[in-house]
């Protein structure tokens, strides 16, 4: 698959260099004292989120990452050369896991964001550091420590907004194409869509927001059946989900309650948490409905779901009712975004309001 979302690496910071064990020797100069330099540091192995990124794939085939060995120390006082570090750039939304015993190490949700993952060893000393008044000539230097080693497992979350959910075959890359610059595979046959696909929505000049497709669910996802969960973890960033519903069914024996009724139970057995975001309903191929009849379908069908939410009625390829759609999804996530700012400066003021050495400074003010 062109996506790749998962991926296990091994990794080795480098080790130190070893400290020289030497002595002064310069004419006129027969019993010169210790002159051993230090070894150098070993390099060590950082994770960098690069936005230019948006899969694993550089970690499909290559999938051992060693730095550089620091140089060993010499005479003369030479300490050694520090080895090279070595920066992994994954895409924003990945996390990092110890893979032997399934810690998290971190997540690389914000770009540019760099983390150290295995740490170079420290260089050893030379003999000049053990020196003293009882041993003027010290014979022996300390080796270089090793550099850490870990073995780590990649799960790629994908940053977006807004997350599609529905059947195969419901529309979502069509709706995907209608409102964005994204180009995913359409046809006329279930389960197009192979992995995720990302498109960034312009609502004016200066407000976008960004909206994925995931690959649809079928009943039986959580034993394996169809695509399985493997790509639900992608919606877990995101703010929104739009269930994406086939109105108009060519296969008589379809039924999109009972379909809406099935994805909602396969969302609550992946992740209940996932299962309590915002989804909105989106009732998608009323083109394929006559125009008089289409008010009255989507209130039967409302009303078998006993749907009190927020819900749109739309077509994808005719791109009827997408702009109002896609206004609407703006001015929740701009409202999103406010929340969210607004509690970060709430949790600063209180942060600020517990500050003991604050509070020592007023008291003694």
């Amino acid at each position: 698959m062109k996506f790749i979302d998962e991926a296990t690496i091994e990794i080795r910071a480098g080790d130190g260099g070893n400290g020289s064990a030497s002595f002064r020797r310069e004419k006129f100069l027969p019993k010169g004292g210790p002159d051993g330099g230090d070894g150098g540091r070993g390099g060590s192995v950082y994770g960098v989120a690069d936005i230019n990124l948006n899969t694993l794939v550089d970690y499909r085939y290559k999938r051992s990452f060693r730095a550089e060995r620091g140089e060993n120390g010499r005479g003369a006082d030479c300490y050694g050369k520090g080895g090279e570090d070595v920066e992994l750039r994954f895409p924003p939304g990945t996390l990092v896991f110890d893979a032997d015993t399934d810690e998290l190490l971190c997540d690389l949700a914000v770009p540019g964001e760099r983390v150290l993952l295995a740490r170079g060893g420290q260089g050893g000393l030379g003999n000049l550091h053990f020196k003293s008044s009882v041993n003027r000539a010290p014979k022996f230097a300390t080796p270089g420590e090793e550099g850490e080693q870990r073995r780590l497992r990649l799960e790629l979350k994908v940053l977006a907004d807004v997350g599609l959910l529905g059947m195969p075959n419901a529309g979502k890359s069509t709706f995907i194409r209608a409102v964005s610059a994204a180009r995913p595979k359409v046809a006329d046959y279930p389960f197009t869509t192979l992995y995720p696909n990302l498109g960034v929505v312009r609502e004016g000049t200066d407000r976008s927001f960004v909206i994925a497709d995931i690959p649809g669910l079928i009943e039986g996802a959580a034993e394996g059946a169809g695509l399985g969960h493997q790509f639900l973890r992608h919606l877990a960033r995101t703010g929104l989900l739009l269930h994406i519903v086939d109105a108009a069914p060519m296969d008589g024996g379809a039924d999109p309650v009972a379909e809406v009724r099935a994805l909602e139970k396969e969302l609550k057995k992946y992740d209940p948490t996932l299962a309590a975001k915002p989804r909105w309903l989106v009732l998608n191929k009323l083109d394929l409905l006559p125009e008089e009849d289409r008010e009255a379908a989507c209130a039967a069908l409302l009303k078998r779901l006993k749907w009190k939410g927020t819900h749109f009625a739309i077509s994808a390829i005719a791109g009827e009712g997408c702009a109002a759609l896609t206004a609407q999804i703006m001015r929740h996530i701009e409202a999103q975004r406010e929340a969210a700012r607004a509690a970060a400066v709430e949790a600063q003021r209180d942060g600020e309001a517990w500050d003991p050495t604050r509070d020592a400074e007023d008291e003694r003010t």
